[in-house]
C-alpha cells in the first residue's frame, strides 16, 4: 500500500515521495557558517543570538501525485518553490 506523505526536507520528494515543506538546507547551512565565522572572530557563545530558520520551502513531486491518482490544484503547485515533473 502508497500514502502520501509530507516530508520535512526535499531529499524525500526527489526520491519520489509526494511533497515536503521545511526549511531550505543550503540556506540553513549558510547561517551556520555565519555563526562559526561570528565565533571564530572572538565572539562569545552566551553573547550571540539564537539562530532561526527564516528560508522555507515547499517542494510538490507532482509525478508522485499523478501516480497516486492525486490532483494537486494549480493553486498549490503556483506556491511551490519547485515542482517535479
Amino acid at each position: 500500500m502508497v500514502l502520501p506523505t509530507s516530508f520535512a526536507t526535499r531529499d524525500f520528494v526527489e526520491a519520489g515521495g509526494l511533497m515536503s515543506y521545511g526549511i531550505d538546507l543550503n540556506d540553513a547551512t549558510r547561517q551556520a557558517g555565519v555563526y562559526v565565522g561570528r565565533l571564530l572572530k572572538g565572539a562569545k557563545p552566551g553573547d550571540l543570538p539564537v539562530m532561526q530558520s527564516t528560508k522555507f520551502e515547499l517542494v510538490i513531486n507532482n509525478q508522485t501525485a499523478r501516480m497516486l491518482g492525486i490532483a494537486v490544484p494549480q493553486t498549490l503547485l503556483a506556491r511551490a518553490d519547485e515542482v517535479i515533473e
